[in-house]
């Protein structure tokens, strides 16, 4: 009897993947998933930027629409993407001029004087650069008043000194590179404004220190007052606090000496 055998193919023993090769194919999955997450991300935002397709023309009459609006933030923000766009160009210019304006109508005066700082470092010989200049002063004008003292009109003599001599340097520095511009006659009014004020707030720390019974630091900062500015009234009110001060100090010569100017200058007084 013939018997026929067949042959039977051994069944194939499992193997366990390697770990190194399951980290990879993870790995690459992984990597996939995320660039397409990103490269969709990518074209939401493009879908979401209404100015994505727009020039820069286009996007600073949508800005300008903002500010005419007083919507200072969102006229902020499509500035800066002209400026990032296009750079080197006039259009970057003007957007750089219009950020520290709209920081200065926010009443944030830091970043004012920082924008119009940087405009003036990047593009010194400008058409505009006077009126650059002459932000600049306004905002570092405003800066030490703050919130309260601009809505509750803080007398400007009892301010920070350092703060207003600041701002008389920078319009100081308008009228001189700048003797023609525009905003001189406006810039030249302010420092006499400044001055005046400085001078007062001289005679406020000399009249501090009188009150208080500091009589030879009152005599000095009246001496200030009438060496460092010469305006009428700070001049009669640091000869008059002199001569209490001397009078305190029972030095009657000198208190007499200082009231002769006084009389010679102010008569009546």
């Amino acid at each position: 009897m013939n018997v026929s055998l067949t042959t039977r193919t051994p069944p194939q023993r499992w193997r366990r993947p390697r770990r190194g090769r399951l980290w990879a194919h993870w790995a690459i999955a992984a990597t996939r998933v995320a660039a397409l997450a990103l490269a969709l991300a990518a074209c939401g935002s493009l879908e979401k930027d209404a100015t994505a397709k727009m020039d820069a023309d286009q996007i600073y009459a949508e800005a300008k629409s903002e500010m005419d609006v007083g919507n200072w933030s969102r006229a902020r923000s499509l500035l800066e993407k002209i400026e990032a766009r296009f750079p080197f160009t006039r259009h970057a210019q003007q957007a750089q001029m219009e950020i520290a304006y709209t920081y200065y109508k926010e009443g944030e005066t830091a970043e004012a004087i920082s924008a119009a700082d940087r405009f003036l470092k990047l593009n010194p010989n400008h058409v505009n650069a006077d009126y650059v200049q002459y932000l600049k002063g306004l905002a570092t004008f405003d800066d030490d008043l703050g919130f309260l003292g601009r809505a509750f009109g803080q007398d400007p003599s009892t301010r920070d000194p350092k703060a207003m001599r600041d701002a008389f340097d920078v319009f100081k520095e308008l009228v001189s590179k700048y003797p023609n511009s525009r905003y001189a006659a406006d810039a030249s009014a302010r420092m006499n404004y400044l001055v005046n004020a400085l001078a007062q707030s001289e005679i406020n720390i000399a009249g501090f220190y009188l009150r208080r019974g500091a009589y030879l630091a009152a005599i000095a900062r009246a001496q200030i007052a009438i060496r460092d500015y010469q305006n009428g009234s700070a001049v009669r009110a640091g000869l008059q606090i002199m001569i209490a001060a001397y009078r305190a100090l029972d030095l009657p010569e000198l208190a007499a000496d200082t009231e002769r100017v006084l009389l010679l200058n102010f008569p009546g007084s």
